[in-house]
């Protein structure tokens, strides 16, 4: 259990970049761990979806090259390489002290995932309460579940535009939105097994308030949520039909939530002007109110 361990934060691009140097250094031979997962032809995809819609400079020819050359024996790459080859701006190396490779929240997040759910959790939870403290401030109506909610978002809406849409030939604004509802409701699915049509049926209530099913989800369902949205946002671009889609997602999600509910968690309370999350040792009940 990592306890103690100070992660900074950077504000660049107008947006929070989380230094991965710091989430592993208190791991084990740690050296190598941000590179094996630079290597990877799923982290490949995801931080080439994540540039085409941040990056307007990206360059896709060179991209392409790393997505053919990845996950093979062979293949190596470090940030410094990704970075001056494709101009990528989510993930940032710094020199000197308080330096180390720094990520957007969305690919920290997927970096603390691929080392484990339970790591993921907790630098989720942690930077929620930085942000939320911090939120309250400025905007009382913040709120955690519509920011994880939010989470990769843009980049499974994007896989939908760019790989399905076009498949339809004269297709209306209104028959879209129901290509978008039903990848969203394959969503809902995997996670809380139920559509937002029967969630809806049973929660008349609920819907007079203008809320939804996800408005109702644990933070575990949440973050499994947002993790399946980048998931099926690579899934649609290797032209998966929606059918081994679910099946992919039902499986992906369940194996998160199982995980996540064995573990119990708490964070501590600092001043909402900090830079650094602190990740401690679970202290206090998880909600697990999981499917």
């Amino acid at each position: 259990m990592i306890k103690g361990n100070e992660i900074n934060i950077l504000h660049s691009h107008q947006d929070d970049y989380i230094c991965l140097t710091d989430i592993v250094k208190h791991i084990p031979y740690n050296y190598a761990i941000i590179g094996n997962w630079l290597r990877l032809k799923d982290t490949i995809e995801y931080l080439g979806l994540w540039e085409r819609l941040h990056n307007p400079g990206f360059k896709l020819i060179d991209f392409d090259e790393f997505r053919q050359s990845s996950g093979s024996n062979r293949f190596a790459l470090s940030p410094q390489q990704w970075i001056a080859k494709t101009g990528a701006i989510g993930i940032e190396s710094k020199s000197g002290r308080g330096g180390g490779t720094f990520a957007h929240r969305d690919i920290a997040f997927h970096f603390a995932m691929w080392i484990s759910p339970e790591f993921h959790l907790l630098i989720v939870k942690e930077y929620q309460r930085l942000k939320e403290e911090e939120q309250k401030l400025l905007n009382p109506e913040w709120d955690y579940r519509r920011f994880l909610s939010k989470v990769n978002y843009h980049l499974h809406t994007d896989a939908i535009k760019d790989n399905i849409i076009p498949a339809f030939v004269n297709m209306t604004k209104e028959q879209e939105r129901y290509v978008y509802a039903d990848e969203a409701e394959i969503l809902n699915m995997a996670v809380f097994g139920i559509s937002s049509k029967q969630w809806r049926e049973t929660h008349g209530d609920a819907v007079l308030q203008g809320l939804n099913i996800r408005d109702f989800g644990t933070i575990a369902q949440l973050t499994v949520l947002a993790n399946l949205q980048s998931y099926n946002a690579i899934l649609i671009t290797e032209g998966k039909p929606p059918k081994i889609r679910f099946e992919k997602l039902r499986e992906s999600a369940s194996v998160q939530l199982k995980s996540l509910s064995q573990h119990k968690y708490k964070y501590p309370v600092e001043s909402p002007n900090t830079i650094k999350m602190n990740l401690q040792k679970p202290r206090t009940s998880f909600d697990k109110d999981l499917i």
